[in-house]
């Protein structure tokens, strides 16, 4: 037993990140609808508003409002956090070969395919109709955290099919996002941008491992993505994949030299003089050091290093500054409008119709397997958590419908429905799963 909580100490690991992140990212969305709506409204969006420049040379300029800071900068980290995280997963993770891809694949094609038609079939003909993308994200840190609420109650397994399910809603998220929300394209920035990207390659293949290389060049990868026309953010996600994955050093190499430096301290040991009189301890002690970080790939240290950043800073910052709407008289009849019946249906019936339909299909027809202790119960159970729109959907209402009344009405409708399937998402896995 003891073993196996060695082998899923990184899930583990994973899944408390996100449900911790989770619960401070409501935190900063119930501040936001509460500051908006007192007497502080004023300088709330004032702030949101107020110009931040920054001046590097005469080719790097930018003059933008701090809510596009955080929505076109900031939040690149996070997805810079998204791209390692999809990168570990198809080298050593849940998607690293076809038995564990095939069905979280399937669940998550579902569950973007069906909420989008749905959209599109009540939206279809009218402005709004750009919307259909609101509804096809998973937010993973709110549905992992219910899950992760739920205990021992939920098996193992249906914890990595979320995860896995998570991170394909993400990559097709990402393609949304790159295609259909960018901008009109510059051919030179776009350029740009791509030689950029492979001098990064060319790092990697001459395996540079220094993170703050990838970092830096990264900066420069952010503004031509940015003065391109295709989303800023994606930079984060080609970034991510042009990060060593693999360690300097091999395994048994490691093993070798942190044995040979073991050794040595041991035998300084016999000499009574203190560690920071002992040059030879000092020696050995930075030896094993040099040796740790060569065997920790250049993609963990980073992954590791930005997680906190993104959980407990940029995704809360990103909540604080794009969930703030004034709730005025009659805001309910908004509720009815047709945009927000579209993202309803997408995210409480759309979502786990798509994800329970597709893995029961792909299952039928032998594509994919079932884990044995899981039952399609669990999946729409698991179906109802994705409803769970959140940060993804209000990023991608932005980039739909930037600075329009419209915009204010979806965020309404995407607190209550991500309300809504949380609680029915919740109650279901509770009566489906066996008290362990």
């Amino acid at each position: 037993m003891k073993k196996e909580s060695g082998i899923l100490k990184p899930l583990q690991s994973f899944l408390h990140n996100e449900s911790s992140g989770g619960i401070v990212l409501i935190i900063f969305t119930i501040l936001a609808i509460i500051i908006s709506n007192t007497s502080l409204s004023g300088y709330y969006f004032d702030f949101l508003n107020s110009h931040l420049s920054l001046q590097i040379s005469k080719f790097i300029s930018l003059d933008k409002p701090i809510i596009l800071w955080v929505n076109d900068a900031a939040m690149a980290l996070f997805f810079l956090l998204v791209g390692l995280e999809i990168k570990r997963e198809l080298i050593a993770g849940e998607l690293n070969s076809r038995d564990k891809f095939t069905l979280p694949l399937f669940a998550a094609l579902g569950g973007m395919l069906v909420p989008a038609l749905l959209y599109l079939a009540i939206n279809s003909g009218t402005p709004a109709a750009s919307g259909w993308g609101i509804p096809m994200a998973t937010d993973i840190a709110f549905a992992v955290g219910l899950l992760v609420l739920l205990g021992k109650r939920v098996p193992l397994s249906l914890k990595v099919f979320l995860v896995a399910l998570a991170i394909v809603d993400d990559i097709g998220a990402i393609l949304v996002i790159a295609i259909f929300y960018s901008g009109q394209l510059n051919l030179i920035w776009l350029l740009v941008a791509a030689g950029i990207s492979l001098l990064l390659v060319s790092f990697n293949l001459l395996k540079i491992i220094k993170p703050w290389v990838y970092l830096a060049i990264g900066f420069f990868l952010w503004y031509a993505f940015l003065k391109s026309g295709i989303h800023a953010t994606i930079a984060g996600v080609v970034l991510a994949f042009t990060i060593p994955a693999r360690p300097v050093i091999r395994p048994g190499r490691f093993v070798n030299a942190v044995s040979l430096n073991l050794e040595r301290f041991r035998q300084s040991c016999r000499s009574e003089t203190e560690f920071l009189a002992n040059q030879e301890q000092q020696e050995t002690v930075q030896e094993i050091e040099i040796s740790c970080h060569n065997m920790l790939s250049p993609l963990l240290r980073i992954e590791h290093a930005i997680h906190p950043i993104a959980s407990f800073l940029v995704l809360p910052l990103f909540a604080f500054c794009n969930a703030g709407l004034m709730i005025t008289t009659g805001w309910t009849d908004n509720l009815l409008s047709a945009t927000s019946l579209g993202i309803a249906a997408g995210l409480l019936i759309g979502k786990p119709l798509g994800i329970l339909s597709f893995t029961w299909i792909s299952v039928r027809l032998g594509w994919a397997s079932l884990p044995a202790d899981l039952n399609f119960k669990h999946i729409a159970g698991v179906g109802m958590l994705a409803g769970i729109g959140f940060t993804m959907a209000l990023f991608i209402n932005n980039l739909a419908f930037p600075g329009t009344a419209i915009s204010d009405v979806n965020k309404m409708t995407i607190f209550f429905v991500s309300a809504l399937a949380a609680l029915a998402g919740f109650i279901v896995l509770y009566r489906v799963t066996k008290k362990q």
